[in-house]
């Protein structure tokens, strides 16, 4: 058979059988099937000559930002005359991307896709970036910042949340066998120092913390208390894994009717429902999660729509506020999937959830395909961080103890581990 003949058919073929399932209405609405279709989009890029993965596209845009400089907005108490430098010689490391937080997580995005070998072709430019900035000489700088007088409260939450999400990554690629565990942990003891300082200021800070923090941006309390969490299982910090477990209990447990239809607000990037939610999924077991849930979330259909939740809407990409709702997208597209992937098997909500979850992650990473500084610099990484599924459950040490010792135990307290 001539080969354009074969080809005419072999698309007629094609588009029948798409015709069939679409009429029968066969499409996978599994969340096993969700999660294999999810890892399609298009790539951002647009790179008409080499299409490429979107990974790569992402990790072009953090190789770009890390070490620019400028436009900078930086949050600093200046104690003195000698306080008024460049951002690069007050935090020498963290100084790019705009501000702080986006430097942090910047490396974060590049750690995690190196690490992940999500983009082998890309390594030995991400090693050496990584490894230019992560240097002995730039964390003491980035120390000697962090202990000057008045800056007790420097990016917290938000910054120091994702830096121990950057060393959270680093950990658990270090724990591997592999070159790469062997240069992660070099960084890592060059991080270390830092880590401490961050995660103590963390544990201080909690215990005095009287209220959630029930924003829509930076200061969010429930966004950076899922991140500290995961650091401290990964860390197995036990110390900080309760002091977190119990503040989120204490602050969240008895909530009810989390008013979704006021979200999301003009500014906003985060949501404080579905964040609030990504986080007591983490703190709970399947069943009584599935019930705080109902009571907190009672507007989660069970057909399996994604309109129930509109798409935040964007007119000005240029305008460094507005733009967050691009980010709200992605962020809320992470956290339907953690609730979804909280919930029992079977539980009739979790298809709405994950619907949601596909359109708006889809709508988040057309966004980053904007040209815009004001959101490119950080809309990578919250991309990253929804297509790689780096927020999933995963058990903890000691829920392998237990399940290894107690059956019933892990039945109680098994949750799903990411897909890799």
């Amino acid at each position: 058979m001539p080969a354009r003949l074969f080809a005419f058919f072999l698309t007629i073929t094609i588009l029948s059988a798409c015709s069939v399932n679409e009429e029968e209405g066969q499409s996978d609405r599994s969340e096993q099937g969700y999660f294999e279709r999810k890892n399609i989009a298009p790539d951002p890029a647009d790179n008409v000559q080499a299409p490429r993965k979107p990974e790569h596209a992402y990790a072009r845009i953090a190789l770009d930002c890390i070490n620019k400089q400028f436009p900078n907005k930086i949050s600093h108490v200046m104690n003195s005359a000698n306080d008024v430098q460049q951002p690069v010689e007050l935090t020498p490391v963290f100084y790019g991307c705009f501000d702080w937080h986006s430097a942090v997580h910047g490396h974060w995005l590049l750690t995690r896709l190196w690490g992940q070998d999500a983009v082998p072709e890309m390594d030995a430019e991400i090693k050496a970036a990584l490894d230019n900035n992560f240097t002995t000489e730039k964390i003491a700088g980035e120390l000697a910042y962090f202990n000057q007088e008045g800056r007790a409260s420097f990016e917290r939450p938000y910054g120091l949340a994702w830096f121990l999400q950057l060393t959270a990554e680093l950990t658990e690629i270090a724990q591997r066998e592999d070159d790469k565990a062997v240069q992660a942990q070099i960084w890592l003891d060059r991080l270390t120092p830092l880590e401490t300082i961050i995660a103590n200021r963390i544990k201080t800070w909690v215990p005095k913390l009287a209220y959630p923090i029930r924003l829509g941006t930076h200061n969010q309390s429930a966004f950076a208390f899922g991140l500290i969490l995961d650091w401290a299982r990964t860390q197995e910090d036990t110390q900080m894994e309760r002091l977190i477990t119990d503040k989120s209990l204490a602050f969240h447990q008895q909530d009810r009717n989390c008013p979704l239809a006021y979200e999301p607000s003009g500014e906003d990037f985060l949501s404080p429902c579905l964040m609030e939610a990504d986080l007591i999924r983490r703190v709970m077991t399947d069943a009584e999660f599935a019930d705080w849930l109902t009571r907190f979330l009672p507007q989660i259909p069970e057909d399996g729509s994604d309109e129930w939740l509109s798409i935040g809407i964007v007119n000005d990409p240029t305008d460094g506020k507005l733009v967050h709702l691009d980010g709200v997208n992605l962020s809320r597209a992470w956290a339907l999937e953690g609730i979804a992937t909280a919930l029992p098997a079977g539980d009739a909500r979790k298809s709405a959830l994950l619907a949601a979850a596909k359109a708006h992650g889809d709508a988040g990473e057309k966004s980053v395909r904007t040209p815009h500084y004001a959101g490119s610099h950080w809309l990578a990484s919250f991309a990253t961080y929804w297509r790689t599924e780096r927020g999933l459950n995963r058990p903890t040490a000691s829920q392998e103890s237990a399940k290894a010792t107690d059956p019933a135990s892990a039945e109680l307290t098994e949750k799903k581990p990411a897909t890799e």
